[in-house]
C-alpha cells in the first residue's frame, strides 16, 4: 500500500486514492474508518468533513470506474460505423480505462453486493455488459463475427480476459504499452497463425 501519511491537506480526490488502496488491500468489509484515518494520516473527523462515511467513499470510487466505462459507450467510435468496429473500439478502450484506473476498476471488480452501493455497482456493471452484448449481437447479425457463439457468453469471455489484467498487471513493473492492442488481436483474430 502506498504511504500517504506525509500529506497535510486532503481533498476528496486525494482521500479517495488512499481509500481505494486500503479497500483493495483489506477489502471493503474489513476496513474501518479508523483504518482509513490511519492510512491517510488524518483524524476521522477530517474524513467526515469530506464525506458522510465509508460507503460514500466506496460509491465515489466505484463510480469513478463506472463513469470511465460508460463514457466509452458514448464515444463517437462506439456509436458510429459497423458494429464490429464499434465493438473493437469498446474492447480496446475498456482495456485502456482499466489500465489507467487500475485501483478503481480493481475495487469495482471486487464488490459482491453486500451493501446498497455494491448492489448499485453490480447493476451498472450488468447494464454495461448488456450494452456490449448488444454490440456483439449486431456484429453477428452483420456477418462480421461467428454466429455459433452465444453473444452473452462471448461478452463474458471478453471481459473475463480484460478483467484478469487486474490480477497480474503492476504499473512500474510492466508497461501498459501494447496490452490493449494484444487484447483486441486475441479477441478478434485469435492465436492461430493464418
Amino acid at each position: 500500500m502506498a504511504d500517504h501519511t506525509t500529506r497535510t491537506a486532503y481533498t476528496v480526490e486525494s482521500l479517495l486514492a488512499v481509500t481505494v488502496d486500503v479497500f483493495n488491500e483489506r477489502g471493503y468489509d474489513g476496513t474501518s474508518m479508523e483504518d482509513l484515518s490511519r492510512a491517510a494520516g488524518i483524524s476521522k473527523s477530517s474524513i467526515y468533513h469530506h464525506v458522510r462515511g465509508k460507503e460514500e467513499l466506496l460509491r465515489l470510487a466505484v463510480g469513478r470506474a463506472l463513469d470511465g466505462l460508460f463514457g466509452i459507450l458514448g464515444e463517437p467510435a462506439a456509436t458510429e460505423g459497423p458494429a464490429v468496429q464499434r465493438l473493437e473500439h469498446v474492447v480496446r478502450r475498456t482495456t485502456e480505462v482499466l489500465l489507467a484506473e487500475l485501483p478503481y476498476v480493481t475495487l469495482l471488480l471486487r464488490v459482491r453486493g453486500n451493501t446498497a452501493t455494491e448492489q448499485w455497482a453490480l447493476e451498472r456493471r450488468r447494464e454495461f455488459d448488456h450494452r456490449v452484448s448488444e454490440l456483439v449481437r449486431a456484429a453477428v447479425a452483420d456477418g462480421a463475427l461467428r454466429s455459433d457463439v452465444d453473444p452473452r457468453l462471448a461478452t463474458r469471455l471478453l471481459f473475463g480476459m480484460i478483467n484478469s489484467i487486474v490480477e497480474w498487471y503492476r504499473p512500474g513493473i510492466r508497461t501498459a504499452d501494447g496490452v490493449a492492442d494484444t487484447v483486441v488481436r486475441l479477441a478478434f483474430d485469435g492465436l492461430r497463425a493464418v
